[in-house]
């Protein structure tokens, strides 16, 4: 089994935070009242260029190492299907690929993984697949 260069503390925060990015939507609400109350607090829910949970999750991931960045890729990749445990080894090295033709590779990558749709449960599914109890590990910011 690969041992991973980033802790199960930091995908636990990241899958967390996807999920929450995950959920929002298109503005749905266009006469937004002036006071959440009088909206039925619909428009937490709306994906917008300010929204903070796609602000944090974006620092947070920007922030990471490059073989930090490079397994959450990978655990993607894993989670998706785009390989095998086995082939572990393979799928990094092509993540390793493919952010050495990026420009900019940390803000590259974070635009990567934010554009995958349900990136917190593909995530989940790569640490399952490694047999990573992510679930226990708490889910606060880890510098």
């Amino acid at each position: 089994m690969p041992e991973l260069a980033i802790s199960a503390e930091k995908v636990a925060f990241i899958i967390e935070k996807a999920r929450e990015f995950d959920v929002k939507e298109a503005a749905s609400d266009p006469d937004s009242g002036s006071n959440p109350s009088d909206d039925d607090e619909i428009d937490v829910l709306e994906d917008t260029n300010s929204d903070p949970v796609a602000a944090e999750l974006s620092g947070f991931i920007r922030a990471l190492n490059e073989d930090e960045q490079l397994d959450l890729v990978t655990l993607m990749w894993l989670g998706r299907g785009d390989g095998e445990l086995e082939e572990w080894d393979d799928l990094r090295a092509r993540a390793a690929e493919a952010r050495g033709e990026y420009k900019n590779p940390r803000r590259e990558t974070v635009q990567y993984l934010l554009g995958e749709p349900m990136l917190g449960d593909l995530l989940a599914d790569g640490m399952d697949e490694l047999g990573i109890d992510w679930t226990d590990e708490r889910t606060t910011p880890v510098s």
